[in-house]
């Protein structure tokens, strides 16, 4: 009997709370849209504030907006009476978030933001409420019923105002033209940053890291230096400094599978003249593209080779994945 309660309970909620954002659709009207163009012609930025549940959703709403091309932050609006107003500006605007419109602590800052010169942007449930009225736009957020058996939680209500500020977000997304390479910038410490911002030049060994020794080196002298830099490879330059080839350790495992001899030969003689190189400005998500596509195996090792033809580095594998470019 109370698992059946649990499970019936748990559906019906989601059920409804499906259904009040569903609903949602028909409140991106004229008035969603205005509110939306404000936002785009503000020269300050987005303070969003609301109360107890709605400050919850607010602050997240602040997050995906800041995240997204939209300068916001919180601002509680208790806090706010006691100084914190301090942090808006007359050329913000305030989204103020309230179900029922009638939440003291946000009332009573209305008429102070307005004084200050910002404008206020109500996502609210009632239009005709203190926070409605007095509200420079509106946004809809209202729903039949709470998901709360008492109607009393706030549940349907708080995951409306969330989708709808998820709305409002990627609709200024979208008109910015807001890029993968943005949003990387807002997150350079997530996996989506490594990828779009960090550069071979970021994660390549160079200068005395970098294993290069000249076309008439022996191979059993190109072998210690492959050893002492340990990157299982070295590229090899010609009279000019210039790139003319790669030896890996394969090339020298598979050479001393058949003699001894080659080793006190020039290097050029068992060199890969024509191996995969990268540019020292390309990203280093597409260095790992570019060694994990390599037929008929992947490769470990990719030269960096400038405009000029020098080989000025030298990437590994291992680099790209201590980094996180996976």
């Amino acid at each position: 009997m109370q698992e059946s309660t649990i499970r019936q309970k748990a559906v019906e909620t989601l059920k409804l709370e499906a259904d009040a954002v569903a609903r949602l659709t028909d409140r991106v009207d004229d008035d969603f849209e205005a509110a939306a163009e404000a936002i785009l012609a503000c020269k300050g930025r987005v303070v969003v504030t609301g109360m107890g549940k709605s400050g919850h959703v607010g602050r997240k709403i602040a997050a995906t907006l800041a995240s997204t091309g939209t300068p916001a932050f919180f601002m509680h609006p208790a806090e706010a009476f006691h100084g914190d107003l301090g942090m808006v500006t007359a050329d913000d605007i305030v989204i103020a978030i309230s179900n029922s419109g009638e939440s003291n602590e946000v009332v009573n800052i209305l008429s102070i933001i307005h004084r200050i010169g910002a404008r206020i942007i109500a996502m609210s449930g009632r239009r005709k409420s203190q926070l409605g009225r007095s509200a420079d736009f509106y946004i809809d957020i209202g729903v039949e019923r709470e998901a709360c058996p008492l109607g009393l939680a706030p549940t349907a209500s708080t995951t409306a105002t969330l989708a709808m500020g998820d709305a409002l977000a990627m609709a200024l997304m979208a008109v910015r033209d807001f890029k993968k390479e943005d949003y990387a910038l807002f997150h350079p410490g997530g996996a989506l940053g490594r990828k779009l911002l960090l550069t071979v030049a970021n994660v390549m060994h160079t200068g005395d890291e970098n294993p290069v020794v000249p076309y008439h080196t022996t191979a059993k002298d190109a072998l210690f230096v492959m050893t002492d830099k340990g990157l299982g490879a070295v590229s090899v330059v010609d009279a000019d400094g210039k790139f003319i080839g790669l030896v890996t350790d394969g090339i020298i495992r598979r050479a001393l599978a058949k003699d001894y001899t080659f080793l006190d030969k020039d290097v050029e003689s068992i060199m890969f003249a024509a191996p995969l190189t990268i540019a020292p400005d390309k990203m280093a998500a597409a260095a790992l593209s570019v060694m994990e596509k390599h037929q008929p195996r992947p490769v470990t090792v990719l030269p960096v080779i400038d405009d000029a033809g020098v080989p000025v580095g030298i990437v590994h594998l291992t680099d790209l994945l201590r980094q996180g470019v996976v």
